[in-house]
């Protein structure tokens, strides 16, 4: 199904199952412990061997010896892969560093050698007799040291910046910066591999099937059509498990140098080292106003840094669309680092981006004498800014300031920094803007009906724990007319029809629209078989409708069943509107004016991002990203180790993300919007918005109770103590 013009009324409208705050389908299985995730898949196949990763111990360098003969002699050993034996592996399109390094060494803890035994103490142990001799070259590690060197710039500009900035009457001009971050899911990367032949089977823990398949295929050099992926649960991903990694293309070369299958689950250390992180960014943004508020000038500059061929974090995106102003620049500079692979994390660009972005619109409306709301209202803009010809399909970014604001009780907050007090609590409230573009990308899927009226959808789509089983079978069952319990819901199999995948807040819009548009099919199919007028036909209640004449879904099934599959492809409408979400993050905090502990109080979230499929799924969705808010802007931040080019603290002790005691009250309200400029179904994404703003709004509310402006995330309490009243 190709969609290039506007959606107009369609079942889902009916609203019927669509739209409901329906629990998901598969929360019995995690809850009860029954969900099988990759590396616990023991009834997949027989004889299962395990895999044990050993890391590179420099950053940078090269192997001049490897000594695995004590190694190989340990109890249970099977098999040693190194890259001395792997054969040739190419690099997949998606990957910045080889998956199996050597003699080369590219980053710390790169892989370098896998032990397969009988038992995963037995191929631990060995691992630890392997010898290793590098030669250590020297790295560049520190990004504020080399970020005048960057190369790669990627430029924007509208009108004339530079002139317009220095004949601004009201200017600020503020450098920003956030760390290293990691994205810390629950669940190791993970997978476990088989060969038949020349033939592969994965079961593994992914967000992008087709993605990994196809970079797969590339690193082993075998054809994609004889590899299998198979990824049904995840226990978090956050953008770190949208790629191929080094667990992945080991277990496939272990399983084929032991003869059996083999497993391999990355250590929690790996997972910080070894995987991809959200890279740490330094921000230049200036801002130029006429004294009425009006932006006359804006231009935001972001450093960050990758190995050498990857790219930078595109922190500027939301500073091109989020506001008006005549004169714009924007700019993306790229620094060559020796650390581990930067790449995407939980709204990549945005959510560092803003980080820097809402403080510094905090503070021009300090300095112009304007109440933070009003400022942003001030300069809201309804198109492009640097193209005004193209309109944005929905923006509703002042209703989520202005319902927020009446949410929240701005109205009590005191405009001037440091003057409430709740005993030893010093009190303030901060707000920003969130920002997130909506993606579009073709999405496919195969809808059976049997006869007994149930209807199975087959995609490659994963789930995340973002609802997405729940979410399809609720679009299954309200383009087909059936109860929930008559949907069957098949995700994460590479022998599927590929789906948008589960990433960019892309995945719910685009994977339910490719569900509807195989329904679609399946509906013409039905109809056709029971001789109905495909234009009168009624789908509801099981049943197939058209006049006074009505017959059981079921039957236009028979025996054999029915079978449709299709795909959502898109036209051009993304080129001739702009496609965005927008939020309003509220968040009032406390600060003990004798230690400069900040303490979440409240927290409340106001998001226009189309319609909304499932509000309970939903809503936990962006609760879940306000609380990693509440670690980017509080605790996050990879250390490194400036000389040996690693993160000290790639551990859940050492690298802290918030807990229950960290996170109040919680509110989350959705506007009524609906976007027939998106998709059929109208809607849009949620999962990173909710995260897009927060960490500046913490700040910000850090100002206003304490009077101190920190610019340098994370805002922890040796950044306040100077700054503070007198207790």
């Amino acid at each position: 199904m190709r969609f290039d013009t506007p959606a107009t009324t369609n079942p889902i409208d009916q609203l019927r199952v669509v739209g409901k705050p329906v629990d998901r389908i598969d929360g019995q299985l995690k809850t009860t412990g029954t969900a099988p995730y990759a590396y616990e898949r023991h009834d997949v196949v027989a004889n299962q061997a395990y895999g044990y990763v050993v890391g590179s111990a420099i950053a940078k360098g090269r192997i001049t010896s490897i000594d695995l003969s004590t190694a190989r002699r340990a109890p249970g050993v099977l098999a040693i892969v190194t890259a001395d034996n792997a054969g040739r592996l190419e690099k997949g399109r998606f990957n910045t560093a080889r998956l199996l390094g050597g003699p080369d060494i590219e980053h710390y803890d790169q892989a370098i050698a896998l032990v397969v035994a009988e038992t995963f103490e037995q191929a631990r142990a060995a691992a630890q007799l392997i010898r290793v001799d590098y030669v250590r070259a020297e790295g560049a590690f520190d990004l504020a040291d080399i970020k005048d060197s960057h190369g790669g710039d990627d430029n924007s500009a509208v009108g004339d910046f530079a002139g317009a900035f220095v004949a601004a009457p009201v200017k600020i001009d503020g450098t920003y910066s956030t760390p290293d971050h990691s994205h810390a899911m629950m669940e190791p990367h993970a997978s476990i591999a088989a060969w038949d032949g020349d033939r592969l089977t994965v079961w593994t823990s992914n967000q992008m099937i087709n993605w990994t398949k196809g970079d797969l295929a590339t690193t082993l050099g075998v054809a994609s059509e004889n590899i299998r992926l198979i990824s049904p649960f995840i226990g978090g991903g956050f953008g770190g498990k949208l790629f191929l990694r080094c667990d992945t293309v080991l277990a496939a070369l272990g399983a084929r140098a032991a003869g059996r299958p083999v497993k391999v689950a990355l250590p929690r250390p790996f997972m910080f080292n070894n995987t991809t992180h959200r890279p740490a960014t330094i921000q230049r943004i200036r801002i130029g106003a006429a004294r009425d508020g009006k932006i006359t000038a804006i231009g935001h500059e972001a450093w960050s840094g990758d190995l050498p061929g990857g790219g930078p974090e595109n922190a500027v995106q939301q500073t091109r669309l989020l506001y008006a102003g005549a004169n714009r620049m924007t700019a993306m500079r790229l620094a060559v680092l020796d650390l581990p692979e930067g790449n995407a994390m939980r709204a990549p660009g945005e959510a560092p981006g803003l980080m820097a972005l809402e403080i510094a619109m905090d503070e021009m409306a300090e300095k112009l004498g304007l109440d933070p709301i009003e400022f942003r209202v001030l300069n809201d803009t309804q198109v492009d800014p640097e193209n005004p010809a193209r309109p944005f399909s929905q923006r509703q970014l002042v209703e989520c300031l202005r319902t927020g604001a009446d949410r929240f009780g701005w109205d009590k907050r005191n405009g001037q920094p440091g003057r409430l007090r709740d005993g030893r609590w010093l009190v303030g409230m901060g707000v920003a803007a969130g920002f997130r573009n909506n993606l579009l990308t073709a999405s496919g899927a195969r809808v059976r009906l049997d006869s007994s009226g149930v209807v199975t959808v087959e995609t490659d789509m994963t789930d995340i724990g973002t609802g997405s089983y729940t979410i399809i079978a609720q679009t299954a069952a309200e383009m087909m007319g059936v109860p929930l319990d008559k949907v069957a819901v098949r995700l994460g199999d590479s022998a599927f029809p590929v789906s948008a995948g589960s990433g960019g807040q892309w995945g719910a819009n685009n994977s339910t629209a490719g569900v509807y548009a195989a329904c679609v099919k399946l509906r013409e199919a039905v109809v056709q078989k029971l001789g109905f007028n495909s234009a009168d036909a009624v789908f509801a209640d099981s049943l197939v409708s058209s006049g006074n004449r009505g017959v059981p879904l079921a039957e236009a099934a028979l025996a054999s069943g029915l079978v449709a599959e299709d795909a959502i492809e898109y036209g051009d409408l993304a080129r001739r509107y702009q496609q965005s979400t927008f939020a309003a993050h509220f968040v009032e905090v406390g600060v003990d004016v004798a230690t400069g502990e900040t303490r979440i109080r409240r927290m409340l979230a106001v998001c226009a991002a189309g319609r909304i499929l499932n509000p309970k799924t939903a809503r936990s969705q962006v609760i879940g990203a306000m609380t990693m808010g509440v670690g980017a802007a509080l605790m996050e931040e990879l250390a490194v180790d400036k000389r040996a080019g690693f993160f000290v603290n790639h551990d859940l002790a050492g690298y802290e993300v918030p807990v229950h005691a960290d996170i109040p009250h919680q509110e989350v309200v959705f506007l009524d919007e609906t976007d027939p400029i998106s998709s059929p179904m109208k809607a849009k994404g949620v999962g990173e918005l909710g995260l897009c703003g927060v960490g500046a709004a913490i700040a910000n509310a850090i100002y206003n109770a304490t009077g101190v402006r920190v610019r340098d995330y994370p805002v922890t309490l040796d950044k306040l103590l100077a700054g503070l009243p007198e207790a």
